[in-house]
């Protein structure tokens, strides 16, 4: 028996539950606007392909000409309140996105410090993360191809790793596995 409060089954079904919660407006204003639409131009339609029909009485036709207004409307409210909240929800992943990139920052300037790297050394691992060449390194510092492989080497060592895979492992496991962060690298609560 496992501690889950769900199995592996029942979470996707509640994952796709809330989805279809924070569709089910989107998908309401779709309808009610179709609705609405097709109401208002079914005469012109009607008269393009020769449909001919009974008119309603204008009591009727007045009733549903307001109700269309009404739901076109409603549509516009509920868009207007749905693209608000989706700009909010962009605002807030931008923030977070911002938070994140900027302790990630941090966790590598802590490394690097753990690790004493020189400043050449902190420029070719941190150009190593990034997924650069040995040629695009030696291109932006300026410097031999030679003179990169002997930085990164010693970065290697210093860091334990033994390539620049095994180096961005090392950030990326820390990203899965916060308790992994060496202590001088991890916020006190009291800061």
């Amino acid at each position: 028996m496992t501690d889950a409060p769900f199995s592996d089954g029942q979470t996707a079904a509640v994952r796709q539950g809330g989805q279809f919660l924070r569709q089910a407006p989107l998908v309401a204003i779709l309808a009610l606007q179709t609705i609405c639409a097709i109401y208002l131009i079914r005469d012109m339609v009607a008269s393009v392909f020769g449909i001919y029909y009974e008119p309603l009485a204008w009591e009727y036709t007045e009733y549903l000409d307001i109700g269309a207004a009404v739901g076109l409307i409603a549509g516009i409210g509920l868009g207007g309140r749905m693209l608000a909240l989706s700009l909010r929800a962009g605002r807030e992943a931008q923030e977070k996105l911002a938070r994140a990139k900027s302790a990630f920052m941090d966790l590598i300037d802590q490394r690097f410090t753990d690790w004493a790297l020189s400043p050449a050394e902190r420029d070719v691992a941190l150009f190593s993360i990034k997924g650069m060449s040995v040629a695009e390194i030696a291109a932006l510092r300026g410097t031999s191809e030679g003179t990169i492989k002997a930085q990164a080497a010693a970065v290697y060592r210093k860091a334990g790793v033994g390539n620049r895979h095994q180096l961005l492992s090392l950030f990326i496991e820390d990203l899965f596995d916060p308790a992994a962060v060496p202590t001088a690298a991890r916020p006190s609560c009291g800061a």
